[in-house]
């Protein structure tokens, strides 16, 4: 890119307000328009043999995101949205041997307990620690199957160390599924080296797109996956539209029925403009604002829910004191754009500036001392 006003340019949404609500729902760019126009002219005058064409762009976006995330081709694939994912490669698991337990910690998405509370019938047995690396790796033991976690926590904006939790997991003969939704796309993530066995995110937060999920699974762990929540679309040859013999090769076997394209299209717009600026440069423009949320944060007296280390944070800090919640209600009618859970979540991205951080705390001070 040619600096961050090209970048910014991109985004429509930043000319009308200071936007920092990333780890929310990212900014969508200008791009994406074009990929809708496209669709409404194919769709106009419908044709079915228009699938070849929009089969090829989702295996592309695949493609792609594997890229992006340091991973091999064939390793990836999306669906409508994680929680889909979860459950279907859950499915690929057997809880009636002497491994049954699956770690999980205090500050998963609901999705998560949800999800594994209901494979207690299948016999799964959920131990849920506090979001702590140290304590997430003193879980794992012989009668862990799976350690489920989130890399970065969506209410604080912590981050486990990954590199740990894979180490102890593998050595003790357990497998770890990451959630990595609050931190794909503005955190380094090279899965290849790293080493983990399966993570999941998606693109309508960091990664600037729609609402699409991807799961990652290890190459060599493919062979053994055959989930019992499955669709047409994960057999080895779906578009002979004879029954399935087989699952296919790679991904795609945890794919489920007939998919939607268009998401993977429109995401691919922004992914493609993050992979062009580098997730690296993402990382340090991300630093660089969210250490001046905490420097500002810590002058005003504010609370903060978030670690100040930068190695121990993802992209968001948590504000938290008396009043927060209406004083977030208030920063929206300002036209300063963030969310709350459980604390005012600031989440400034490569298209923000240091300029709008500042504007925004200044906000913040102000309508936190009105509310007295």
């Amino acid at each position: 890119m040619d600096g961050i006003e090209a970048l910014r340019a991109q985004f429509p949404v930043l000319a009308n307000c200071v936007y920092l609500n990333s780890n929310s729902t990212g900014a969508m760019p200008s791009g994406v328009a074009q990929v809708l126009n496209r669709y409404w002219d194919t769709v106009r005058d419908w044709r079915d043999d228009v699938w070849d064409g929009w089969l090829a762009e989702l295996d592309d976006y695949h493609r792609v995101l594997a890229e992006f995330l340091g991973a091999p081709a064939g390793t990836v694939v999306t669906d409508t949205n994680l929680t889909t994912l979860l459950g279907r490669l859950a499915t690929c698991f057997d809880f009636g041997g002497e491994r049954t337990r699956v770690i999980t910690t205090d500050r998963e998405f609901p999705t998560v307990p949800f999800l594994w509370q209901g494979f207690t019938r299948y016999g799964a047995e959920p131990v849920v620690v506090e979001y702590d690396t140290e304590a997430v790796v003193s879980a794992i033991d012989e009668r862990a199957l799976l350690v489920c976690v989130a890399h970065g926590s969506y209410t604080t904006g912590a981050i486990l160390d990954l590199e740990r939790i894979v180490a102890r997991a593998h050595r003790m003969g357990a497998l770890v599924i990451v959630d990595a939704f609050q931190t794909v796309g503005v955190y380094p993530l090279n899965l290849r080296a790293l080493g983990v066995d399966f993570v999941l995110g998606g693109a309508g937060k960091w990664l600037c797109g729609a609402h699409t999920a991807f799961l990652y699974a290890r190459q060599d762990l493919l062979p053994m996956l055959r989930p019992a929540a499955t669709g047409w679309f994960a057999g080895r040859d779906p578009l002979t539209f004879r029954p399935a013999e087989d699952w296919a090769p790679d991904a795609r076997r945890l794919a489920g029925g007939t998919p939607m394209p268009l998401t993977a299209m429109m995401s691919r717009v922004g992914l493609d403009l993050l992979a062009q600026v580098g997730v690296r440069t993402i990382r340090t423009h991300s630093l660089l604002c969210t250490d001046r949320i905490l420097d500002r944060a810590g002058a005003a007296g504010i609370p903060v829910r978030t670690p100040v280390a930068p190695g121990q944070r993802g992209g968001v800090v948590t504000l938290h004191f008396s009043g927060d919640e209406v004083v977030k209600k208030r920063l929206i009618e300002r036209g300063m754009i963030c969310s709350w859970r459980d604390g005012i979540r600031v989440a400034p991205h490569i298209y923000n500036t240091v300029d709008e951080v500042d504007a925004f705390m200044d906000a913040v001070i102000a309508e936190r001392k009105a509310l007295g």
